[in-house]
């Protein structure tokens, strides 16, 4: 069964969409199970200024997703790049073993992102 707060998260996304004028963007798969996220963000100021994702997935993977976005939104970068599966994984109220997966694409595309807007900026 999902908590009430990952279903919240995957029947309400937060910052789920496209971002246009992003700093980085980034696509990330798991090959086990087919689920990607795409993840994007805006800099200012050494802050996450916007950040959207899209998911195609299992409801946790998408859960993951918004619960991410929430996480890092106006957060510096480098304390955006120390939030980690755990974080994810019990602001959504924790995960099915099945489902564990879908925390660490979560981090792993935000950490990408973060990459690719080092190398850009």
């Amino acid at each position: 069964m999902f908590s009430t707060q990952l279903l919240d998260h995957f029947q309400n996304p937060r910052n789920a969409g496209r971002l246009a004028d992003a700093d980085a963007s980034v696509r990330v798969e798991n090959p086990v199970c087919g689920d990607i996220l795409q993840l994007s963000l805006r800099i200012e100021d050494g802050r996450i200024a916007e950040i959207r994702f899209l998911a195609k997935g299992c409801v946790a993977a998408v859960a993951c997703g918004s619960a991410v976005t929430e996480l890092a939104l106006a957060k510096g970068v480098r304390e955006a790049r120390e939030i980690c599966t755990e974080d994810v994984v019990r602001a959504v109220g924790g995960l099915p073993e099945a489902s564990a997966h879908a925390g660490q694409l979560a981090v792993e595309a935000l950490r990408a992102a973060l990459a690719e807007a080092r190398v850009r900026g």
